[in-house]
C-alpha cells in the first residue's frame, strides 16, 4: 500500500509504514506520537486545535487532555531542537499546537512484492454488496469470510487470511497490483445480493499473473441454500486449481440465519473498543441463544470473555474460566474447526494445561495449515516456553499468510524479537503496533532498557502504566504461561531496568 512521506530537517516521516527516521536511523516513537506528528507535519504552520489533534490520535475515544500533553512533550524530546535552536512544535496557549519546520512532501513507496508460494495461492477479495439495504453488508462480508475459511482448510492451497483480504474492501485497484502485494497468483472476486428470501451470487476466479479468467458462475438460489452454495463455489475453485481432491471434513454450519448475521457483525466489533466489544458480547450471546449448536458463535464468545472487555477490570479468573468452558463447548460441537481448536489451545496454555494445549494446537494446524491466527497464537506460547527460534518462525509464517494483520501480530512479533535479544528489531516492530491498548509498551520499554536507552524506556514505561495502573512484574509473571525460567528472567530483567514496578 502507498502513502506520502514527509521530510523535515534530518527526519523522514512515513505515516503509512509507521516509521520516523533521523539521518536514516529509526526513532523510537509510539503509535499515538506518530499520529500526532503526521497531523502536525501534514499542515505545517497551521494551528491545530487540541480537539482536532486528540481526534487524530484517539479517534472515537474519550481521553483526558493530559494524554495529549504527555505525547507532545515526548515528541519534543525525540525531535530535539531545530538548526536555529527553536522547537519543531510550538504551543499556542489555550488553543493547540503548530508545526514550525519546513516540510517537503514526497511520493509514497510501493510495497515490496512478496514471492509466490510453492503451491497454488489465492486471496478472496471482499464480495460487493449489490443490495439496496446497507444492513446486507454483513451478509456479503460473511460470505467472503466463509469462503476464505473453506478454501483455507484445503491443504494443497495457500490462502491469504481475512484481515489482509479485507484491507482491499471498497478500494479500486488493479488485480495484478493486489496479487503482487499479497504474494498470490489467483484472486476470487464477486458480488452478492440478498432479497425476498433469495440470494444471487456472482463469482469469478482470476489468474492475476496471466490476466485470465479461469472460472466464473452465477448462483441464484433460496437463501436457505446459502451454505450449499458456499460449498459449491469452494469445490469449483479447488477443482480449477488442484483437480479433484478428497474434501476436508465437513464444517458445522449455523441453523439460524439471524444467529449467523449476528456472529458476522460481532466479529467486526471485537477488536475496536471496550464499548464495541460489549456490543459484540450481546450479539454473540443472542446468537448462541438462537442457535445453541453454532460452534463459531461459542468460539468468538470465548475470546470476547477472555479478553475481559465485558468486565471493566480486564481479564479475571472468572472470565477466563467462562471463556475456557465456552471454547470447550465450541470444539465439542465442531471438532473439525481449526479456529475453535486454536482458541481452546490458547486458553488451555494460559490455564497451564500445557500438554492438552500442545495437542490442540497441533490439531488446529493439521486441520487448517493456512490458519494465520493459529500460527500467531502458537508463536506467543512457544516463546514463553523458551522455544524462541520456533516462535519467530511461527510468527513469520503468520505474517506471510496475513500480510496486513491485526495489531496483536506486531505485539507477538515484538515479544519474540525481545526474547531473541533482537532489541533494535523489537523497537521498530513495536512502534508499528496500531492499537489503542498499551500492552505493547512494556515490551518496547524493556527493549529500550536493554540498549541502555533509559530515558526513552522510562517514558514508555510511564505511558504503559497510565493504561495499566495496577501492573506489577510479580503479578504479570504469575499469570503468563511461562515454561522456561531463563526466558522469564530475561523479561523480568528488562522490565526492572525500564522502571516497571515489582
Amino acid at each position: 500500500m502507498q502513502g506520502s512521506r514527509f521530510v523535515f530537517g534530518p527526519f523522514v516521516l512515513d505515516p503509512g509504514a509507521g516509521t520516523l527516521l533521523r539521518n536514516d536511523d529509526p526513532v523510537a516513537v509510539g503509535y499515538r506520537g506518530l499520529k500526532l506528528l503526521a497531523a502536525l507535519v501534514g499542515r505545517p504552520g497551521e494551528i491545530l486545535g487540541k480537539g482536532e489533534l486528540m481526534d487524530a490520535a484517539w479517534p472515537g475515544m474519550a481521553v483526558e487532555e493530559g494524554n495529549l500533553t504527555v505525547q507532545i512533550s515526548q515528541l519534543r524530546k525525540l525531535l530535539g531542537s531545530t538548526v536555529d535552536g527553536g522547537e519543531w512544535i510550538a504551543t499556542v496557549p489555550r488553543v493547540g499546537y503548530r508545526f514550525m519546520g519546513t516540510v517537503e512532501q514526497l511520493g509514497g513507496r510501493t510495497r515490496k512484492s512478496l514471492p509466490l508460494p510453492d503451491k497454488p495461492s489465492i486471496a478472496v477479495l471482499p464480495f460487493v454488496n449489490l443490495g439496496n439495504d446497507p444492513e446486507q453488508e454483513s451478509f456479503a462480508d460473511g460470505l467472503t469470510e466463509d469462503l476464505i475459511t473453506d478454501l483455507s482448510r484445503t491443504s494443497g492451497l495457500f490462502v491469504i487470511a481475512r484481515n489482509s483480504a479485507f484491507a482491499y474492501k471498497g478500494r479500486a485497484m488493479d488485480v495484478r497490483a493486489i496479487a503482487e502485494e499479497l504474494g498470490v497468483r489467483y484472486l476470487l472476486e464477486g458480488s452478492a445480493r440478498r432479497a425476498a428470501g433469495r440470494v444471487r451470487i456472482n463469482a469469478q476466479l482470476v489468474d492475476a499473473v496471466r490476466g485470465e479468467h479461469l472460472w466464473a458462475e452465477r448462483f441464484d438460489r433460496s437463501l436457505e441454500d446459502i451454505f450449499a452454495v458456499q460449498d459449491e463455489v469452494t469445490a469449483k475453485i479447488v477443482e480449477a486449481l488442484l483437480g479433484r481432491l478428497r474434501a476436508p471434513p465437513p464444517r458445522n454450519r449455523p441453523r439460524n440465519l439471524v444467529a449467523y448475521d449476528l456472529c458476522v457483525r460481532a466479529r467486526k466489533l471485537m477488536d475496536d473498543t471496550p464499548q464495541t466489544a460489549r456490543e459484540a458480547h450481546l450479539m454473540l450471546t443472542r446468537a448462541v441463544s438462537l442457535d445453541p449448536e453454532y460452534a463459531e458463535a461459542y468460539r468468538w464468545l470465548a475470546l470476547n470473555h477472555w479478553m475481559g472487555w465485558i468486565h471493566s477490570g480486564g481479564p479475571t479468573e472468572p472470565t477466563r474460566n467462562i471463556a475456557l468452558e465456552l471454547a470447550r463447548k465450541a470444539v465439542t460441537i465442531d471438532p473439525n474447526d481449526a479456529g475453535c481448536r486454536w482458541v481452546l489451545a490458547y486458553l488451555l496454555a494460559y490455564d497451564r494445561s500445557f500438554i492438552e494445549a500442545d495437542g490442540e494446537f497441533a490439531k488446529a494446524i493439521e486441520l487448517d495449515p493456512n490458519e494465520a491466527d493459529a500460527w500467531a497464537a502458537l508463536s506467543d506460547i512457544a516463546v514463553l516456553s523458551g522455544q524462541v527460534g520456533e516462535g519467530l518462525e511461527h510468527i513469520a509464517r503468520a505474517f506471510r499468510l496475513n500480510p496486513f494483520p491485526a495489531s496483536w501480530y506486531y505485539l507477538t512479533l515484538g515479544q519474540a524479537q525481545y526474547a531473541a535479544r533482537q532489541y533494535e528489531a523489537a523497537i521498530e516492530t513495536l512502534r508499528r503496533d496500531e492499537t489503542y491498548r498499551t500492552s505493547s509498551r512494556r515490551f518496547l520499554a524493556a527493549s529500550l532498557a536493554q540498549l541502555d536507552r533509559l530515558d526513552e524506556a522510562h517514558a514508555e514505561a510511564e505511558l504503559f502504566l497510565v493504561g495499566n495502573p495496577h501492573f506489577t512484574i510479580r503479578h504479570w509473571a504469575a499469570t503468563e504461561p511461562f515454561r522456561d525460567a531463563a526466558t522469564l528472567e530475561h523479561f523480568v530483567d528488562g522490565y526492572r531496568k525500564a522502571g516497571l514496578p515489582d
